[in-house]
């Protein structure tokens, strides 16, 4: 079984100059406001360009260039917050990917319209309330009367007593819920004893021997913290009823997940693919001696005045600017890779 998350990228990487396909909504990932008249102040003043919010990332392009562009994931936004340039109102936003914090500002070149601000802050709260979604969760408030608490589309389409947590050497008996977006279970004796595991963060599902007997094991991903949770169901032919019915519904969760963001403006954007513009051939010649480096733009270094004494490196056996605290050359190498 292949997980949703092998592909999914658009809300947790910081890109630069992504293709047009990239550009491109994914199943389940739905355009929420569309905003013109935007200028990515940091890395392109000047540039007009238009802001893309969806329910998964930021997207900016310029309109001149298109494939001159940003994509920021929704997830690690740490603060978003307005500030005033020059008696203009920008955005500010502060993210970290891979441990390298970028920060991004956004300004409204025709001023007046606060939507700017109240679709992306609007947005990042409804993602970062509808995690249960999205991660897996040991000990939550998932039960409730010894009901599953139903998230808002969520349905159950199965529930099966007598199902033993194998996670200690006695195990545990409890209940199995199975639903459209995940799967749940719960001790019977003690209800805050649980786990749910989102079809977005199972990296396997199969049934194996074990010293209880044939089980069904479920391995999450590595971003969920690589779990591997067993639990078994009798009889056998109920064992097997139940891995036939999970892999059905991730197969149709696959297909058209279900994120959670949940969020509607009373004037429907465009379509992203509407919004898309084919990107022309240059008829230019780009020397490729000259490289440049798209996120040392937005590379977030606390207002950097000047450079930092120079140091000997013992690793590249020459002197360097020392690093800023915190930081290493293996982790910038990586940035790099």
């Amino acid at each position: 079984m292949s997980s949703v998350l092998d592909a999914l990228w658009e809300d947790r990487d910081v890109r630069f100059d992504i293709t047009a396909q990239q550009m491109k909504t994914r199943p389940g990932e739905a355009l929420i406001d569309c905003l013109d008249s935007i200028e990515d102040t940091k890395g392109n003043n000047g540039d007009r360009g238009r802001l893309l919010v969806t329910n998964l990332r930021i997207i900016w392009h310029s309109i001149a260039l298109p494939r001159v562009n940003l994509c920021e994931y929704i997830c690690l936004t740490n603060n978003t917050s307005s500030e005033y340039f020059c008696q203009t109102e920008a955005l500010y936003i502060l993210t970290k990917s891979n441990n390298t914090r970028f920060e991004f500002i956004f300004t409204n070149v025709v001023p007046g319209s606060p939507r700017l601000f109240t679709s992306v802050i609007a947005v990042h709260r409804a993602y970062e309330t509808s995690k249960m979604y999205r991660d897996l969760k040991l000990r939550a408030a998932l039960i409730q009367n010894k009901q599953l608490r139903l998230l808002p589309r969520e349905q159950v389409y199965d529930k099966i007593n007598g199902v033993w947590n194998l996670s200690s050497d006695q195990g545990n008996l409890g209940t199995f819920f199975i639903t459209n977006v995940r799967i749940v279970w719960h001790a019977n004796m003690n209800e805050s004893f649980n786990v749910s595991i989102p079809y977005l963060q199972i990296w396997s599902i199969r049934i194996r021997d074990s010293k209880f007997g044939l089980a069904l094991v479920i391995e999450s991903s590595r971003q969920s913290g690589g779990y591997v949770l067993g639990f078994k169901i009798d009889p056998v032919d109920k064992l097997q009823d139940a891995l036939k019915e999970i892999n059905s519904l991730h197969k149709v969760y696959s297909a058209n997940p279900i994120f959670g963001v949940e969020y509607e403006m009373e004037e429907k954007p465009q379509p992203l693919e509407e919004l898309t513009v084919e990107q022309p051939a240059d008829d230019v010649e780009i020397e490729p001696d000259e490289q440049t480096d798209a996120f040392t733009a937005y590379f977030a270094d606390g207002n950097k005045q000047q450079d930092r004494e120079p140091v000997f490196s013992d690793e590249l056996g020459l002197a360097v600017e020392k690093l800023k605290e915190g930081f290493t050359l293996q982790g910038l190498w990586e940035v790099m890779g």
